[in-house]
């Protein structure tokens, strides 16, 4: 009993304080990376702060399973190196019982990222892909900042607007500068004002002059109008069946077997099955030699993480191109891993470098 509460006290408390490290350093990229987005125009600046925790959500099971497998390897290599592992395998405690306090203390963070996967990770990627798209489908009028040239969404028309109204429906001094296959012309008027026409947005001008260049002959006209339409915004709406798998839920993803739904689930399950068989590798790859200070089995561990997530990544490629089914794919891969830390935990337990008593008794 004071082993098990023991072990898993300082392994909670080992857990915390890598946790608040990597979620720091995730939250300052992701900071950084969104404000870039915004200074590009990719999303809106108001919406900095919502998109990022969005992104923070979806990253955050992957945070959690490396936490976990980082506090374990420390916290055991720990003991490692303070000659406690010693002293609990001379009490006849051998490595295999470290595995049931480690599961006690990692369960609620195995149903944390199950819930994160299975349910966060697609409503984040949806409510993220929104917030870009709604800010992406805005009416040209409505991109303009008075005083600043604003490029439309396809690039062939450049806006200038004087003054606006609160409400951005109305505005005056607009130049519109429109390249079209033949030419280009140059647009200015006193006022103008968006109006909703079917489906679609345009930009009623009113009293103004259109200067056009025809690039082929050369001719240059210039007329006078007292009202003139310019599309400024086309309708679109997007398909359920346009959907990204990565924000569909997981329920839709089994109802619809495709390979690309497939590979989706391969990635959801295999990360879920990934955190828990990185507990077992945790506790194995763990040990250390209390005669040299290094830390090479953190750097060993950190490497089977690697690896591990890119052949995650590389299963979902895989099952997206019909190479694998779902099935075999997740079993090849989490059940090898599996294999491999319940055999790694064997050998660290019987092998005799780890465990000087043996010898002891041997001679």
């Amino acid at each position: 009993m004071l082993f098990d509460s023991t072990l898993r006290k300082e392994l909670a408390r080992g857990f915390g304080a890598t946790l608040v490290v990597i979620l720091t350093i995730v939250i300052t990229m992701m900071l950084i990376r969104t404000l870039g987005l915004a200074a590009n125009g990719a999303v809106a600046p108001a919406d900095v702060v919502l998109l990022m925790g969005y992104i923070v959500l979806s990253h955050l099971p992957t945070i959690l399973a490396l936490s976990l497998f980082i506090a374990i390897v420390v916290t055991l290599g720990r003991m490692y190196r303070d000659s406690e592992m010693t002293i609990w395998f001379a009490s006849g405690v051998g490595l295999v019982r470290f595995v049931a306090p480690v599961l006690r203390m990692a369960w609620p963070v195995l149903l944390l990222v199950a819930v994160l996967v299975l349910v966060v990770w697609p409503w984040g990627n949806r409510s993220s892909a929104e917030l870009r798209d709604r800010y992406e489908q805005r009416s040209d009028l409505s991109r303009v900042t008075p005083g600043v040239f604003q490029t439309s969404r396809d690039g062939s028309r450049v806006f200038f607007v004087d003054k606006a109204s609160d409400e951005a429906m109305t505005a005056r001094g607009v130049f519109v500068l429109a390249n079209a296959a033949g030419g280009e012309s140059l647009i200015s008027a006193r006022g103008g004002q968006i109006s909703v026409i079917g489906n679609d947005r345009f930009l009623v001008l009113e009293r103004g002059q259109r200067a056009q260049a025809d690039e082929r002959t050369g001719e240059h006209t210039l007329a006078s109008f007292q009202r003139y339409q310019i599309l400024a915004d086309e309708h679109s709406m997007r398909r359920a069946a346009a959907r990204a798998p990565r924000t569909m839920s997981t329920l839709d993803l089994l109802l619809d077997p495709v390979p690309k739904h497939q590979a989706e689930l391969a990635w959801r399950f295999g990360l879920l099955f990934g955190a828990a068989n990185l507990l077992l590798l945790g506790v194995g790859l763990a040990a250390i030699n209390p005669r040299r200070a290094t830390n090479w089995n953190l750097l060993f561990a950190l490497l089977g993480f690697v690896v591990y997530y890119n052949l995650i990544n590389l299963s979902q490629a895989w099952v997206a191109g019909s190479r694998v089914a779902l099935a075999p794919a997740l079993t090849a891969i989490h059940g090898a891993v599996f294999v491999i830390g319940l055999m790694l935990i064997w050998w660290r337990d019987h092998a005799a470098v780890w465990r000087p008593w043996a010898r002891m008794g041997a001679t």
